[in-house]
């Protein structure tokens, strides 16, 4: 393997995708990862703005990063933001599938899920 300059670096925009089964609605959905804005901006959604302290909020944390990586054939998010606290009420095992995919996609580790809730230093 060799170095790799800017533009291959710039060029390595697919990202990865697997279609999950979710007999229990009877078809299939597409989870896509997601880019390194989109997993900034889920990030970033994780914290809330009191005065001049941040506080963690994992509130609906699965229907949020599911809403962002579950897309249509074409690559578009099937979910908006707003429907983050009905994707919320499915049933969680469904979630947690979904999620778990996303999570795997997106280069999530449960770590550095952990890891946002720490103080830094």
């Amino acid at each position: 393997m060799g170095i790799l300059g800017r533009e291959a670096m710039l060029a390595a925009t697919a990202l990865p995708r697997e279609t999950v089964a979710v007999p229990e609605l009877g078809g299939d959905v597409i989870v896509q990862g997601m880019s390194g804005t989109a997993r900034d901006t889920f990030e970033g959604s994780m914290f809330k703005q009191r005065g001049k302290t941040r506080e963690l909020n994992m509130q609906n944390i699965r229907a949020k990063l599911v809403a962002l990586c579950v897309v249509d054939e074409a690559g578009a998010r099937v979910f908006r933001d707003e429907d983050v606290p009905a994707l919320g009420l499915i049933r969680a095992d469904i979630l947690d599938r979904l999620f778990s995919v996303a999570q795997r996609l997106s280069g999530l580790r449960e770590q550095d899920i952990d890891e946002l809730g720490t103080p830094s230093a």
